[in-house]
């Protein structure tokens, strides 16, 4: 009996070291409370289709007091949010073009007269289908909107008013959801294998011994990070060419843009992603660990909060403001806008900057990195 009590007191002291260790251990309390609370947190307010505060634009050709009315009910749900009035037909082009506004709402000519005389009016709803979802989502919260106005109106008169709505869908009449998913999956296998690759770049070389031989050569920083991601612009290029081959020969998606001002902005998304995962490498010790970082940190940000498949208007404001710092995000724009609306760079410059941006910011902080190691 003594030494089953002895082994037992020494495999109970052996389970409290293992407690003490994972106590002590920052990284291990992370991983096992705070990336499931994060992602709970992550996949609870970003995962949803319904919308809110979407950017609409009113066309209100009778300007009446019923219109006034209508819209002023539309605007005061927290599903839309009208920032823009149009005042003739050849705006409405131009406002889709920009891509903030996802709806125009068009009320014809004399709508209250018509109303009273021939007891219904026409009311149009335009949606920008580039993402079907969402095009869906705002012509049936404002076909509601529209029967609850209905309701409240006809209960005190004798023949009941109708308001008749007239749904166009623009750049995506037929509602493929290829249209959505070909620019987000798209940009995830830039993203994502652009960033693997060059992640394991540099701690490769830490692993296999052979750093000691980039310190004490007289290649620059800079002249190392840009040797590190030169062949990987390459190959991503043959990437990025295989995916648009398929998806225009095979997923039939159209490219209504300039197919250089597609190739250029691709080839600066595969430099940025190729520069985040550079930073990675430089700040991991193993293979293992900048793998992780590059799937675990970038795969959920990348299809959450990138507008990919959840409207970005629709989430909290604290995440909306993080998805600015996802360049997946500004790339989807760039995108849908080239391929399905055929904007050129006038449309796109902001985006392209940003992206810019980033790429500058990436390659800087490596290469500082990398110069601290050195050090």
């Amino acid at each position: 009996m003594g030494r089953v009590g002895d082994r037992m007191k020494r495999f109970k002291g052996f389970i409290r070291k293992e407690f003490y260790h994972i106590f002590r251990d920052k990284r291990s309390l992370f991983i096992l409370f705070g990336m499931p609370i994060a992602q709970i947190m992550l996949f609870g307010f970003a995962i949803t289709n319904e919308i809110n505060n979407v950017d609409i634009a009113i066309f209100d050709k009778a300007k009446d007091a019923t219109t006034q009315e209508i819209i002023a009910k539309i605007v005061a749900s927290s599903y839309f949010s009208n920032n823009e009035t149009i005042k003739n037909e050849s705006e409405i082009a131009a406002v889709f073009k920009k891509g903030k506004v996802k709806a125009v709402l068009i009320f014809e000519k004399d709508f209250s007269k018509n109303l009273i005389r021939d007891n219904k009016a026409t009311l149009q709803i335009i949606t920008d289908a580039t993402d079907p979802n969402t095009a869906n989502t705002i012509s049936n919260y404002t076909n509601s909107i529209l029967q609850k106005y209905q309701q409240e109106v006809n209960k005190d008169i004798q023949i009941a008013y109708q308001i008749i709505p007239q749904t166009k869908m623009i750049y995506n009449p037929e509602l493929k959801s290829v249209f959505m998913f070909v620019p987000g999956v798209m940009t995830i296998i830039l993203m994502l294998v652009s960033a693997m690759m060059t992640s394991i770049s540099i701690t490769r070389e830490k692993e296999l011994g052979t750093m000691e031989i980039l310190l004490v050569s007289p290649i620059k920083p800079f002249q190392v990070i840009i040797g590190k991601v030169f062949p990987y612009i390459f190959l991503s290029v043959i990437n990025a060419i295989v995916i648009v081959l398929l998806s225009i020969f095979i997923f039939k998606m159209p490219v209504e843009g300039s197919l250089f001002l597609l190739a250029f902005e691709s080839i600066l998304f595969i430099i940025n992603a190729l520069s985040l995962g550079i930073l990675i490498s430089t700040i991991s010790k193993t293979q293992q660990t900048a793998m992780m970082i590059s799937l675990m940190g970038l795969m959920l940000p990348v299809i959450l909060l990138s507008g990919f498949i959840f409207p970005i208007t629709s989430m909290p404001l604290p995440l909306q403001i993080i998805s600015n710092i996802i360049p997946a995000k500004w790339f989807i724009i760039i995108l849908k806008g080239i391929m399905l609306k055929g904007v050129g760079i006038t449309l796109l410059w902001k985006e392209t900057l940003v992206l810019i941006g980033m790429t500058v910011f990436f390659i800087g902080l490596s290469i500082k990195k990398y110069k601290i190691r050195l050090e």
